[in-house]
């Protein structure tokens, strides 16, 4: 699966989550920009290993900031 077509998955499964209707580009932060808090960032990633079938360690979640580094890590972690 390429960038693109992770990326459009992803974006499905922010919806729900984005309840500002945030516009969500690769800068956008998640924090900052989309306002989630600590519940729904783990909601937010449980959604993303189940869809991609994936774990996404503590450590890496820890480093992402922005969609545009957390669809890069969604990518490498699918190989």
């Amino acid at each position: 699966m390429d960038r693109e077509e992770t990326s459009a998955r992803i974006a499905a499964l922010i919806e729900p989550f984005n309840k500002k209707g945030v516009a969500v580009t690769d800068a956008t932060r998640f924090t900052d920009d989309l306002e989630f808090d600590s519940l729904t960032v783990m909601d937010f990633v449980a959604a993303i290993e189940d869809e991609f079938d994936i774990i996404i360690s503590m450590n890496a979640q820890a480093e992402i900031e922005n969609y545009g580094q957390l669809v890069d890590a969604v990518v490498k972690l699918q190989g």
